[in-house]
């Protein structure tokens, strides 16, 4: 008899099984048979493409295979789920995935949670094997333009600056050798005639023979180098206490300082950003928020200043002298869509460059390099055979044909579109010499899905309330290839004793000037509209409970979403606390039955995923419903409250506001759980357990 379970072994889809009755245990044998006993179906291996709609992506074949480096998340030992420290402190989780340090897991698994907010279960056929792509309806909200602009900094605009910054010290003669011996490659080559040909030899082994790119290129701190010298210099944030960051600011974990760099990047663009800085993300808003209703939009503040500014000025503002006020904000808006998407394509395409030069395991490691160095090599053969009158006679030839073919161009497209209609999709770098190569983001639900398939679910990232620590990062000046000494490096990396003492003595100062008696009318002012603002959140919250007990949805959908310090306990990763229907319970995902389900109880399980009718019949008695994994149809994050009311009740009373999640069957049965205390963590195990093929939304 097998083990009790339903692990995917062999990469099939779950069983398309007709369950019409969610709120029941029971379903026949036939409909809950294993994937491996199909005979229909073809296994897709590491390197295939899942171009069936019924078969599962290249994610699902990775995450189910035999992996040769295995951490302690690649090891299914016991038939119940494994805690691998979840809520624990980061030195006491083992190694979780074999090839990746646990920090940049969390630092994977922390950024897929700001990026992800609502994905739907597709079954179009996926050219490039892999699924999570964005939608192309992908619905716009300034709070998904900022999380886009947000990695478009930690990404590209990063990446960008530690280029230049490698231009900097090369042009700098601070490392002299380095520098002598590329101007001296340089100058053979433009005397040979044959700069083209070294520049893409010297590509083709950056991409094929990863040793050399630290040989050639010896990294260093980004926040050490001085973009106009190229020289070592006191980062701005007066400690390095990150590697990666450009301030170099501390951070209790890696990455966190770049995201922090990128939120504070966001938060200083435009009008736009002003939006985004705010959070405004209304299609997860509850559908009756009254409190979001009665405060007023902080992103009209940006319009209301500007038309109080020209009515200063003896301008005439408003709707009805400017008619081409409301006309131009629904332009601009209207186009912020292809924004958003152009630059999430941006962010997408140079993560996968980057996964391709060094792939993550379980990615294969060899494939996507030699496949870009396979493009790069026809055009270094031509380069040695093109003189540079020839490649100007070539390319003023292609400039012509471009500005003279205009209706020979347009016909042929026209042609394309008729015959072809997803040819542009069909030449897309991700479904070309990117094929198969994931993003950040397809990169972590793989991670995630062979924690799933070895029912051990993943640990969160580490969390905690005390700030980083002001110290630097270890580094010693033997680990940067820089022209300075060991003395300089550590004098600039630590903080000035003289500025820091400078800085404490102004802190004294301001102490003891606060503790003199004076009229600081501004403050009073503040802290009153604090604590009457506070009042009101809680006389509405209040009023909420006495609405949701004479029975309104509404109401009862806002229980909960301030929790007291009490009400936060540990939870994860089988149970997980929150609200139906007002209600406190717990959030139960099973793994043990012939089928995972997730339902939802006033009674927690017994924390193991164990099977029903043995191990958690308390949990069982008050199932309030019950939804097999594989009929999950979407899912999506909602909030807690209105994302206005989201800012005044953090401004009124410090705390965290408990959000919610909308899960959707295939049969279009929503169920909606609120005041969920650890709400991304059951996200992501959802989207993990099943077969379905994903699409970000």
């Amino acid at each position: 008899m097998p083990m009790p379970g339903y692990v995917f072994r062999d990469g099939q889809p779950i069983p398309d099984a007709d369950l019409k009755e969610q709120h029941h245990l029971g379903a026949s044998s036939a409909d809950l048979t294993r994937g491996s006993t199909s005979t229909g179906s073809a296994v897709n291996t590491p390197t295939s493409s899942a171009t069936d709609g019924d078969h599962p992506t290249d994610s699902h074949a990775l995450a189910n295979a035999d992996h040769d480096q295995k951490g302690a998340a690649q090891v299914n030992e016991h038939g119940t789920v494994k805690n691998l420290g979840w809520n624990e402190h980061p030195t006491e989780i083992p190694h979780l995935v074999g090839g990746l340090d646990n920090e940049e897991l969390w630092t994977l698994i922390r950024r897929f949670n700001k990026q992800m907010y609502h994905v739907k279960a597709t079954t179009a056929p996926l050219l490039g094997g892999l699924d999570l792509n964005i939608a192309d309806e992908d619905e716009f909200s300034p709070d998904k333009l900022r999380a886009n602009v947000e990695r478009l900094y930690m990404t590209v605009i990063i990446g960008l600056m530690g280029f230049g910054k490698h231009i900097a010290r090369l042009r700098s003669w601070r490392e002299p050798r380095r520098t002598s011996a590329f101007a001296a490659v340089y100058a053979v080559a433009w005397i040979l005639n044959l700069l083209i040909p070294t520049f893409l030899t010297t590509l083709v082994v950056l991409i094929v023979y990863p040793p050399s790119r630290p040989f050639l290129f010896p990294p260093a701190p980004l926040a050490l180098i001085n973009s106009s010298t190229g020289g070592v210099q006191s980062p701005k944030a007066g400690v390095l206490g990150s590697h990666d960051s450009a301030t170099g600011a501390p951070e209790k974990h890696k990455g966190e300082a770049v995201e922090q760099e990128a939120s504070n990047f966001v938060s200083g663009i435009g009008t736009i950003a002003l939006s985004s800085a705010t959070g405004k993300h209304e299609q997860g808003d509850p559908d009756s928020d009254p409190l979001n209703k009665s405060v007023p939009d902080p992103t009209r503040l940006a319009m209301a200043g500007a038309d109080a500014k020209s009515s200063a000025q003896g301008g005439t503002p408003g709707e009805h002298h400017d008619k081409t006020k409301q006309p131009m904000e629904d332009a601009m808006w209207g186009k912020m869509r292809p924004v958003m998407h152009t630059i999430g394509d941006i962010s997408d395409g140079w993560e996968r460059f980057a996964n391709a030069l060094s792939p993550t395991a379980p990615f294969p490691k060899d494939k996507p390099r030699l496949i870009l160095a396979a493009v790069v090599a026809p055009g270094l053969a031509v380069s040695l055979l093109t003189t540079s009158a020839m490649f100007m006679k070539m390319t003023t030839f292609g400039v012509g044909v471009a500005f003279f073919s205009d209706p020979l161009i347009w016909r042929g497209l026209d042609w394309l579109n008729r015959n072809y209609p997803n040819w542009q999709k069909l030449l897309e770098i991700r479904n070309t010499i990117l094929k198969g190569v994931p993003t950040n983001a397809q990169l972590t639900i793989t991670l995630l899905r062979i924690g799933e398939a070895n029912k051990a679910p993943l640990p969160p990232p580490p969390s905690s309330d005390q700030p980083p620590p002001d110290k630097p990062k270890p580094l010693h000046g033997d680990d940067v290839a820089l022209d300075a000494s060991h003395e300089e490096i550590q004098a600039a990396i630590h903080e000035d004793p003289a500025e820091k003492e400078a800085a404490e003595v102004a802190a004294a100062t301001a102490a003891g000037a606060e503790g003199k008696p004076k009229h600081r009318h501004g403050a009073h002012i503040l802290g009153f509209f604090k604590g009457t603002t506070k009042t009101g959140v809680e006389t509405k919250l209040g009023v909420d409970k006495v609405r949701a007990k004479v029975g309104s949805t509404h109401a009862k959908n806002h229980l909960g979403v301030l929790p007291k310090e009490d009400e936060m306990v540990p939870t994860g990763p089988v149970d997980f606390k929150g609200r139906y229907k007002g209600h406190k319970g717990w959030i139960n995902i099973s793994t043990a039955a012939r089928i995972p389900c997730v339902s939802w109880s006033k009674a927690a399980s017994d924390g193991t995923g164990g099977a029903v009718e043995n191990t958690i019949d308390k949990h069982e008695k008050h199932v309030a419903f019950k939804v097999p994994v594989q009929d999950i149809q979407e899912l999506k994050k909602v909030g807690g409250l209105g994302w206005k009311a989201k800012i005044v009740v953090g401004w009124a009373t410090g705390k965290t506001v408990a959000d919610g999640l909308e899960i959707v069957d295939k049969a279009g049965q929503t169920w909606k759980l609120t005041a969920i205390q650890d709400r991304d963590q059951l996200f992501n195990r959802l989207i993990a357990i099943g077969g379905q093929k994903w699409e970000s939304w």
